[in-house]
Formats: structure tokens, sequence, C-alpha cells
């Protein structure tokens, strides 16, 4: 049934004045996702083969991050506006425009990638046949040069009938011996070119890694921001308290959050999560570890803590010691050779007992002896280097304690940082994580498989993930 309504206009003008500014905000949304949709499936069709090809895309790349860094202005310069209704509605749209911008280059840049990944490999296949090659022609003319080297020059002389067939045998000598120099020369460039095209190559795929990630990441804040635009939007401008009610529910999830405990492993005493942000805060400044990396670092340390109980040293001649929970036995507590005379010395340089002392117990047969929230082995707690940094970066000149919560939080972040984890790269902060656990990347860098520390790493981005979008963001109003 059709219904016909009139209007006066006046009410004609209210009506205008209150939802003009929502209709703008849901015409200009739905036409930058018509845009950006098109301009993704269009990048996605995108081919980087051929020279022309590869110069259209990288045209394409240029325009699509200068788009990108416009729409990161326009963020830059609602995020500075006041938290009216129509601002938070417009500091919304404006993060889906850079989210969108950033998603359209990263698929480019993919595109691109993908070329020249192909070509790395095309080239390194190549370098390795001359190399393959050219071990056999060295392994021939050694082969002949040791033949040659057997005879003594009388059995040469006699052997020869004429002076001619003497020369001819010189000469032949002489030219297995350059050739052998050549192929030597030729194999240390091959070698030294395929090693720089693998590095290349390494570079190219984690760059592809990084990329893909982030476009992940990306879409799942178009959607969450998505959500939350569509929640504003459906809030009529003149029903401010109904906005008012929103903001105050988040400022009480964003308190709920603070002051929710952040468990400690290795006898470090929970602290609230407010405080651990802090801590996490002051170490990226100083050391540019992402607060959320460093968060999950600890909870993946308290994780595993969690599992294996904490020990006490009782006998510093085998290591061995007791369950501070049950009492009993423990072998293998800590490593007599690398790491009890460091942690005895650690422990009295703190006036503490080393027999009341916690450390990690030991796991699937390998050595415990971890110390405090962050985990450090004594041995290397006790590097000049890193000691040297968290003493002068809390400003103490006495041994540094690794079981007060901000100092575990300070090595941390120093020792990740050397480990790679300084980059916003996600393969980079990955193969950090992998470090500080196995001493590994991720990956084998010849064969590609996988080493120890993996599932680790894989565990620690992951939390990294959910700590950043479910505890800081809201921290943040993100």
């Amino acid at each position: 049934m059709r219904y016909n309504i009139t209007v006066n206009t006046t009410a004609k003008n209210a009506f205008f004045l209150i939802f003009f500014p929502q209709l703008i905000a849901i015409f200009f949304l739905a036409s930058t996702l018509i845009l950006v949709t098109r301009d993704a499936a269009h990048a996605q069709t995108m081919q980087c083969n051929t020279a022309a090809e590869k110069a259209a895309c990288q045209a394409a790349l240029n325009q699509a991050l200068a788009d990108e860094a416009a729409a990161q202005a326009q963020l830059s310069a609602q995020q500075g506006k006041s938290a009216t209704l129509s601002q938070a509605i417009a500091l919304l749209t404006a993060k889906i425009n850079a989210a969108e911008a950033d998603i359209k280059a990263k698929n480019i840049l993919i595109q691109t990638l993908g070329s020249n990944i192909a070509d790395d490999q095309s080239h390194i296949s190549d370098l390795e046949g001359h190399i393959s090659a050219g071990k056999q022609s060295l392994s021939d003319l050694l082969r002949k040069t040791n033949e040659l080297d057997a005879y003594s020059l009388p059995e040469v002389l006699l052997s020869q009938s004429t002076v001619t067939g003497f020369f001819n045998d010189v000469d032949t000598f002489q030219s297995i011996q350059t050739g052998l120099q050549s192929t030597f020369d030729m194999l240390q460039t091959d070698e030294a070119s395929t090693s720089a095209e693998k590095d290349a190559l390494t570079t190219r795929k984690n760059t592809e890694t990084d990329a893909r990630y982030a476009i992940q990441q990306q879409e799942a804040a178009v959607k969450s921001d998505q959500t939350q635009q569509k929640q504003l939007l459906s809030i009529s401008k003149g029903n401010e308290k109904a906005y008012s009610s929103l903001v105050a529910t988040q400022a009480l999830k964003a308190a709920q959050i603070r002051a929710a405990l952040f468990p400690l492993a290795g006898g470090g005493k929970a602290i609230p999560f407010g405080t651990a942000y802090q801590y996490a805060q002051v170490v990226q400044q100083k050391t540019g570890v992402p607060p959320a990396f460093l968060l999950a670092i600890l909870t993946q340390e308290t994780n595993l803590g969690g599992n294996v109980g904490t020990c006490y040293l009782t006998d510093p001649s085998s290591g061995s010691g007791i369950n501070s929970r049950t009492g009993s036995m423990v072998a293998k507590v800590m490593r007599p050779s690398r790491d009890v005379q460091p942690f005895l010395s650690i422990v009295q340089s703190l006036n503490g007992d080393y027999t009341k002392t916690v450390v990690s117990c030991p796991q699937s047969g390998y050595w415990g002896g971890g110390m405090g929230p962050a985990q450090f082995s004594p041995s290397t707690w006790i590097l000049q280097d890193l000691n040297d940094r968290i003493r002068q970066f809390i400003g103490i000149s006495t041994m540094p304690n690794p079981w007060d919560s901000q100092t575990a939080f300070i090595a941390a972040g120093i020792y990740l940082s050397d480990l790679g984890a300084d980059s916003s790269s996600y393969s980079a902060q990955k193969n950090a994580a992998c470090k500080y656990n196995s001493g590994q990347i991720c990956y084998n860098a010849v064969t590609g498989k996988p080493n120890l520390g993996l599932s680790y790493g894989n565990s620690v981005m992951a939390l990294a993930n959910k700590i950043q979008t479910t505890e800081i963001n809201p921290l943040l109003g993100l």
C-alpha cells in the first residue's frame, strides 16, 4: 500500500538539518566502496610479466601509493578534531578510505613482486645449473692434471717419439692448468651471484608475506570500522545522548582493560594491563619494539611458565633442584657448565638465596633455568653489552633484577630489538620471535623447511594481533 504524505517547509528544513550529514556520509561511503571494489578487482587482474606490463604495474603502484598518502593525510586531519557524532562518523570514513587505499597499493605491490620472484627463481635455477656444470668441469680438469702430474719428466720424454709430441703434451698441461683456474674463477663468481640472488629472493618473499598480512589486517579493520559506522549512522544527530552513552560504554570497557591483571612468568607478580602497556610504550620509545609484540612475547613466556611450573636450584654441581609447588626432585633445572655460576652471581648481587629463587623447570628433556617474566637464561643476562644497556636504560649502576617486572620488559625489548623486532615488518617480527625462542629464524634459509621455533613464532604473532585488536585498540579509542 502506498501512502501520500504532505510535509510542510519547516519540517523539511528540520529533516534536512538533522539528517543531511548522515546522508552525505552514507553516499560518500557507498561511492568509496564502489570505487575501491572496482580498483581492487582491476589490481588483482593486472599482469606484470613483460617490460611494458611491469612499467604499467609500477605506474599503478606509484599512483596507489600517492592515493594512500592522501587518504592518510585526511585521516590525520580528522583525528585532530573534536569527538562529536558527526566528527566520529567522518573519522571512521577517513579510516576506511585509508585502509582501502593501503589494500589497493598492497595488491598491486604483490602483483609486481610476483613477476620479480619468478624472474629471481629462474635466474637462480640458471646459476645453479652453471655451478653444477662448472663443478663437473673442475672435476674433469683436476683428474687430468693429476694424471699428467703422475708422470716424471724422463717418462714423458721417453714416451714421445718426437720433440714435437713432447711440446704438445706440455701445451696440453698448460692449457689444462689455465682452464682449471678459469673454471675455478667462474665457480666463485656464480656462487657469489647465487648467494646474492637468494638474498634478494628472500627479501621479496618477505615483502610479499608482509603485504598479504597487512591486507588481512586492513580488511579486518575495514569490516570493524564499517560496523561502527553503521552504528553511529543509526543514531540521530538530534539524539546526542545516545552517542554520549556509547562513548561512556567505550570508556568503561577501556577502564576494565586497564584494570585487568596481566600475568607474568617466572615468579613475577601479575600487574594491571594498563601498567604493562605503559611499560611497553616506554620500551617502544627507546627500542622501537611495538607494545603488542612485546606483550605477546611476555604472554607466551607466561603461558609456557604456567605449563612447566617453577623450580628451585638446590644442587649447583649437578644442576638439579626441586619443584617449588610439589617439593619433588627435578633433574636438569639448570645447566652447570653454562648457567649455574652466572645464576649464583646474579642472586648474590641481589642479596638473595639461590635455593629460594624461582627459575623455570626443564621441558621435554631440555634444561630449565629461565629467570623472571622474560625468562632470560643467566648466561645471557650477564652478557656485558646487554647488562650495560639495561642498567643505562633504568639508570642504575648495580646488577639489574631479572625478576622485576619493569626490568624484564626493558631487557626483553632491548634483546628483541637486536633480533630485528624493531621493524614494522610482520616477517621480521616473526623471525625475531623464533630467534628469541630457539636462536634460529623461522625457516631454514637454504632448504625453506621450518626450524624449531616456528610454532612459538606463530603463537606470538597470533597473540600480538589479539592484544592489539582486543586490548590496545580499545584503550586508544580505535
